[in-house]
């Protein structure tokens, strides 16, 4: 669901069965809007992003934006042909990496490569509140 272009939510559903809900929120108006949710308890988010800046951070200023803060095409066309054009190299085929898990995690599935990779995920109970001395 699009609430504006700040305010958007997005759920991954499997079976008719909704799984797993995120939001974008953007702007301090729209930060504002997301804690009074969460403080009445009416958001069941597993994952917000969160950026102060209107149109989020990455729409900001390191854009490829010409006269007006629109984006230069012609730019950004040059950016993506310079990046199309690097070499793709997979991971896996990498000396460095090959060595770290080697010599560091001690094979890639390894009990240590799992712990300081992949992340581990609970069912949260209760919902999140905000401390009573924070005031919006």
């Amino acid at each position: 669901m699009i609430w504006n272009r700040d305010f958007q939510e997005v759920s991954l559903e499997r079976d008719g069965e909704t799984l797993l809900q995120f939001a974008a929120v953007y702007g301090f108006r729209n930060i504002q809007t997301l804690v009074h949710r969460m403080r009445k308890g009416r958001v069941r988010y597993q994952l917000v992003e969160v950026l102060s800046c209107p149109g989020g951070c990455l729409g900001g200023r390191g854009q490829a934006e010409g006269e007006g803060g629109r984006v230069d095409k012609v730019l950004a066309q040059q950016m993506e042909e310079a990046y199309s054009s690097l070499p793709v190299r997979l991971p896996e085929m990498n000396p460095e990496l090959q060595r770290l898990y080697r010599d560091w995690l001690e094979g890639q599935d390894s009990p240590r490569a799992l712990q300081a990779l992949h992340t581990q995920y609970s069912q949260q109970e209760q919902p999140h509140t905000l401390p009573p001395h924070i005031q919006w």
